[in-house]
């Protein structure tokens, strides 16, 4: 295995960044609605109307679904680069419709692009970090990306939080309509995005493109170059070697139709699994749905904006322990805790509400639900979706995973506030605990160890244990 002290870690750590703020912007545009929904729903009139509430929190989801399947296509055939600059004038032109929109069906149509762009960037920024990042600090690197996105839901926290005036606790929905808050500051908060967003596309032509994409377009010139800066010229013919012998079975342009190999179905179904699993473990309610989280534990508005910025700073603290472990501890162990973790949390925080508790206890719980959720599921599953797919359909599978992913959310999203007229808060949170249970049986019986294996080396045994399986099948 190379020397990891070899490797030009300051290279790496750029480009991995810029591509990472495709990550930071998911973040913030897909939370910065949480805390804009106390005002924009008064704005609309959509108090009241569940349909329409979760029609609007699930808009961006909804964009999600076609922007990463999008994102597989138009990253395999154009590349990993163009697709992240494409990400990004989405995401600018997204802030800026949606804090200029008057009619909810212009709200809607520019959080739609947004979700586009989260959808992309979600497919792109993963795949992108995990094929340039060298096997034995691959995992770390790849979680910087989820570090980035927890960094960018804590700036959509902080920046609602600040930018709106304070709500007195007995505020109508008229009150509320008639002020900043209601006629402008959830503007400001879609509007703040902008600047990530601008940033993040001009960094976006500065990077140079995947090793492996450049393989793939027949530029292996240009992929030993960029190896050659990672790790010297004996790793970049090292990696070089080993990602033509992947290609060597089927060369050309990746053809769709090699997602349906009964060879390749197993390693499909497992990410589709992991990436709906990562949704419905229901943590995301916290995020989406803080309002009536926080407010059904005897919270007020105001005080709840400050909760949702204390949970955004326990997950990005709780972050930084999934990059720190994730390639010690490895990728299978940390996902088994996250699902245990929250399972028995889940129960907890149920009987909580459903005893009537109130206040401090229930935001305890939900931080160490989140604590859980942040060194585990959130990170890990997007480091075990960049390494499972083989190289020649890397994008579109990942593609097809992070669009499972959003059809997951946008479920989650669309059915919590007939869940929670339904069962309360509750029986919701029951839910999700006895979900999160059968995701830690899955996980125990289904998922490989992919530590410390290069990309190469991981699509060596996925493919021969499914083969194997085959034949014992037969």
């Amino acid at each position: 295995m190379h020397n990891p002290q070899k490797f030009n870690i300051a290279y790496i750590l750029g480009i991995t960044l810029i591509a990472a703020l495709g990550g930071l912007l998911f973040g913030y545009d897909w939370v910065v609605i949480g805390g804009a929904k106390f005002f924009y729903e008064r704005y609309f009139n959509l108090t009241g109307i569940p349909s329409l509430q979760g029609l609007a929190m699930s808009s961006a989801l909804i964009g999600c679904i076609p922007g990463a399947l999008m994102a597989g296509y138009l990253s395999d055939s154009a590349g990993r680069k163009l697709s992240l600059s494409l990400a990004a004038i989405l995401f600018v032109i997204s802030a800026l419709g949606t804090g200029m929109a008057r009619a909810f069906w212009i709200f809607m149509l520019f959080r739609i692009i947004g979700g586009i762009a989260i959808g992309t960037a979600s497919v792109i920024s993963p795949v992108y970090i995990a094929e340039l990042a060298p096997r034995s600090i691959r995992g770390r690197f790849v979680s910087l990306n989820q570090l980035t996105i927890v960094i960018g839901i804590l700036s959509a926290q902080l920046v609602n939080y600040y930018i709106a005036e304070e709500v007195p606790l007995h505020a109508t929905d008229e009150m509320i309509l008639n002020s900043w808050n209601g006629q402008m500051a959830w503007r400001w908060m879609f509007w703040a995005g902008t600047v990530p967003a601008i940033l993040f596309l001009v960094l976006s032509f500065i990077i140079p493109e995947s090793p492996r994409y450049l393989i793939k377009a027949g530029k292996p010139e240009k992929c030993d170059a960029v190896l050659a800066k990672i790790g010297g010229n004996a790793y970049a013919e090292s990696v070089r070697n080993d990602i033509l012998q992947s290609f060597s079975d089927t060369p050309g342009r990746t053809d769709l139709r090699l997602l349906a190999d009964r060879k390749l179905r197993p390693i499909l179904l497992l990410g589709l699994v992991l990436a709906a699993f990562q949704q419905w473990c229901g943590i995301n309610i916290v995020f989406n749905y803080a309002e009536e989280v926080f407010v059904s534990a005897g919270f007020g508005i105001t005080d709840s904006l400050f909760n949702i910025v204390i949970t955004g700073m326990v997950n990005l603290v709780f972050t930084f322990v999934a990059i720190r472990t994730v390639d010690r501890w490895g990728r299978k162990k940390l996902m088994l805790i996250g699902a245990a973790g929250l399972a028995i949390t889940y129960l907890i925080l149920g009987f909580t509400y459903y005893s009537g508790a109130s206040g401090i206890i229930v935001l305890l719980i939900i931080i160490a639900a989140i604590a859980i959720y942040g060194m585990s599921l959130a990170p890990v599953t997007w480091v075990i979706l960049s390494e499972i797919f083989p190289n020649r359909v890397r994008g579109s599978a990942m593609a097809l995973a992070s669009a499972t992913l959003w059809i997951a959310s946008t479920l989650l999203v669309l059915l919590f506030p007939f869940i929670n007229k339904l069962v309360k808060v509750s029986g919701a949170f029951w839910l999700y605990a006895f979900i999160c249970l059968l995701g830690f049986l899955y996980i125990h019986k289904k998922l490989p160890e992919t530590k410390g294996k290069s990309l190469e080396e991981v699509e060596k045994e996925l493919t021969g244990q499914a083969s194997k399986g085959r034949r014992v099948e037969a």
